[in-house]
């Protein structure tokens, strides 16, 4: 008997998938968002209300076509070609999330913990395979157990940072990232690297579910976490801009700046909302490039293997070059998503 998908858990697991190393570390934010200043608020609200269009269709085309990957789902709105060009994007940049992951994994032992950063890596590319071993069911209910604890520490963490840091913190100009030209632009394509990464688990996870109404609700509650999240970790950065611009993980440091005590309980929720955004690429790309049970176990331990050899190029470095690349790329998914919904 299939186990009910409530909506709770599409929401958690939507929320998982996306949030990882860059988006809890608040690399991601600052880089795209706090950049702009107080104009990254209208990228973060255009964001939110993306994720929840972009997130109901691939979870409705997932119940409606019975997908095991997002392989069905770009077949069916992008047709051969761009189905195509959508696949092998796709399939890139689950690899090279989950290559992110591992190296935020390994600057976060090096920031908090002082430990080399291959010990943080190693660490979290062996959780990684113990948890999709156990199916995509494991996979889904380690991903939306520990979604709530990010949320509630992400606002907590922004409401004490107001209380801690002065209005002088606030730095007049951050540099940015050449592919970013302004809020709007910056605010489509970190939907469109999200999302395009975000299907290989919600197609599957649309299968599982029992009628379009779990899925509809679980797209609303999930895009309204993300950007409910997304806004507390930006307020946070922005007050503290001058001083988190050039670190590896800023939400640490703005932790360290309230108490040593909640500098170490973000950085074990900061590792756990890892972990949920690296088994959720690492279970989308395993399951496009080894769709047989057959011959599974081999291609996750390979395929981890060599992400974890590719993460020593930095975890910064992977945020501001690879994610804007594939977010460009990823647009025409986007639009293709859209074009099959609405078309007359």
């Amino acid at each position: 008997m299939k186990k009910r998908i409530t909506v709770a858990k599409v929401a958690g697991t939507y929320i998982g998938t996306v949030v990882g190393a860059g988006f809890a570390s608040g690399q991601e934010i600052l880089q795209f968002f706090v950049v702009f200043g107080r104009k990254g608020l209208w990228g973060l609200l255009t964001v939110t209300f993306l994720f929840i269009l972009f997130g109901y269709i691939a979870m409705e085309l997932g119940y409606i076509l019975k997908a095991d990957n997002h392989l069905p789902v770009v077949r069916k709105t992008g047709g051969r070609i761009l189905g195509a060009f959508s696949d092998i994007i796709i399939t890139f940049f689950l690899f090279g999330a989950l290559t992110a992951m591992i190296a935020g994994s390994g600057a976060l032992f090096a920031q908090e913990f002082k430990l080399h950063p291959l010990v943080g890596s190693l660490f979290m590319a062996l959780i990684s395979i113990a948890t999709v071993m156990g199916g995509f069911q494991g996979t889904v209910d380690s991903i939306s157990f520990v979604v709530p604890f990010l949320i509630l520490a992400a606002i907590g963490l922004s409401i004490a940072s107001l209380f801690v840091t002065p209005v002088a913190a606030v730095a007049k100009e951050l540099p940015r990232s050449g592919f970013l030209r302004n809020w709007l632009w910056s605010a489509i394509l970190y939907t469109s690297y999200n999302s395009v990464t975000a299907i290989s688990i919600l197609a599957p996870l649309g299968r599982e579910a029992n009628d379009l109404k779990v899925l509809r609700k679980g797209a609303l509650l999930g895009g309204l976490g993300l950007g409910l999240g997304g806004l507390a970790i930006f307020i946070a950065l922005y007050v503290n801009s001058a001083s988190v611009v050039n670190l590896e993980v800023p939400m640490i440091f703005v932790a360290g700046r309230i108490s040593p005590a909640i500098k170490l309980l973000y950085a074990v929720v900061l590792l756990a909302e890892i972990y949920t955004t690296a088994v959720s690429d690492l279970y989308g790309f395993t399951a496009r490039i080894c769709p047989k049970e057959k011959s599974k176990d081999f291609v996750i331990i390979l395929t981890t293997a060599t992400a974890f050899l590719l993460s020593l190029a930095g975890f910064s470095n992977l945020v501001r070059y690879l994610y804007p690349a594939v977010g460009y790329c990823g647009v025409l998914t986007l639009m293709s998503l859209i074009y099959h919904k609405f078309k007359p």
